[in-house]
């Protein structure tokens, strides 16, 4: 299974339906967002086409309550974290990196992702890589994402302006 890890899209809709496009052509059904989306309104237009399965845990961006963002039927909201079992591969994500960084130190995770800091980047701390995507909306980089095959076990960082 491949699943899309996306983070700091701050409302760039142009950026995200690009996103979503490719996804579709590359049958990829599921997201995790790393948070900074900015609002609810956000979450509705720029993600509700999209028909797989979102979970999203909310940064410092995302103004408002969790429960103003449960407006998608097919989103999950976390508040700090939010963890889950994937294809057998332990994950966990988040939007800022030292909540991040102490979940991948716990050793109960195989991945663990985050943003804020808008720059892509992983690093190994014992079994566990910790990932981020950088920032999909090019607010300060180049806009980004990345793509993690369950099957292979092989994370892809994806640079929004390469996409075929």
């Amino acid at each position: 299974m491949k699943c899309a890890i996306i983070s700091d899209t701050h409302g760039n809709l142009a950026n995200i339906k690009k996103i979503l496009d490719w996804l579709k052509k590359e049958k990829i059904n599921f997201i995790i967002h790393c948070g900074d989306i900015n609002g609810p309104a956000a979450l509705k237009e720029g993600f509700g086409g999209f028909k797989g399965e979102i979970k999203v845990a909310l940064g410092n961006a995302d103004f408002g309550q969790k429960e103003d963002y449960e407006i998608l039927p097919n989103a999950q909201i976390f508040d700090k974290f939010g963890e889950m079992n994937l294809d057998g591969k332990r994950i966990a994500f988040a939007h800022y990196p030292d909540p991040a960084k102490e979940l991948a130190e716990s050793g109960r995770y195989g991945l663990v992702f985050y943003g804020h800091t808008h720059k892509p980047w992983e690093e190994k701390i014992g079994d566990c890589r910790l990932v981020n995507s950088g920032e999909a909306a090019g607010q300060y980089q180049m806009p980004t994402f990345a793509v993690y095959d369950t099957e292979t076990d092989k994370l892809e960082l994806k640079i929004l302006q390469l996409l075929n």
